[in-house]
C-alpha cells in the first residue's frame, strides 16, 4: 500500500512540475548561414546565467559539420572593465526546420533557440524558446530603431512572452 502511495505521488509531482509551452511557430523561411556574426543583446527577458550582466553580444560561426559555435560575452555591471564570456554550440536538430535551434553550454544539457521573427536583411531578430522563459531582441548594430523595438515587444506579447520584465542591454 505504502508503494503504491509513493508511486501516486510521485507521478503527481512530476505532472504538476510539467512545463508549459506557448504555442508559437519560429519563422518557416530561415537561412542559417546569413544568421552568422556578430549580434547586440538589445533587451532580454532575465536569466541567471546573463545576470550581472550588460553589454551582451553573441557570435555565431558555422562550422564544416553545419553545427554552430556559440560565443557570449558581456561587461560585469559592477566593474565594466571585465567580460565575462561563455562558449557553447548550436545546432539544428531538424534540417527542415533550420529556426528551431539547439543550443548547450554545459553539456549534456541543452535548451530551446527559436528564431520567431527575424527581417529580411538580418538585421534584427526576435528568438526565443517555447516555454516563455527566454526571449531576446537582438540585432546587427549596438542600437536599434524604438519603433522597431516596440513592434517586436507587441509581437512577443502575442505569443505570450511577459514583454513588461524585458531589460534593456543598455549600451554605451
Amino acid at each position: 500500500m505504502r508503494f503504491t502511495i509513493s508511486v501516486i505521488a510521485s507521478l503527481m509531482f512530476v505532472f504538476s512540475c510539467s512545463t508549459v509551452y506557448l504555442a508559437m511557430d519560429p519563422v518557416e523561411e530561415f537561412d542559417l548561414e546569413r544568421y552568422m556574426g556578430k549580434w547586440y543583446e538589445i533587451y532580454r527577458l532575465p536569466n541567471k546565467f546573463e545576470e550581472g550582466l550588460t553589454e551582451i553580444t553573441a557570435n555565431y560561426q558555422l562550422t564544416e559539420e553545419g553545427d554552430v559555435i556559440v560565443t557570449n560575452e558581456g561587461r560585469l555591471i559592477e566593474d565594466k572593465s571585465r567580460i565575462k564570456q561563455a562558449k557553447g554550440k548550436a545546432w539544428v536538430p531538424d534540417k527542415n526546420e533550420p529556426s528551431r535551434l539547439k543550443v548547450s553550454f554545459f553539456w549534456p544539457f541543452a535548451g530551446d533557440y527559436w528564431v520567431l521573427k527575424i527581417d529580411p536583411e538580418y538585421s534584427y531578430a526576435l528568438v526565443g524558446d517555447p516555454s516563455g522563459k527566454y526571449l531576446w531582441i537582438l540585432a546587427r548594430e549596438n542600437r536599434l530603431d524604438p519603433q522597431i523595438v516596440e513592434e517586436l515587444k507587441v509581437y512577443a506579447s502575442t505569443l505570450g512572452f511577459d514583454v513588461k520584465n524585458l531589460i534593456s542591454g543598455q549600451f554605451e
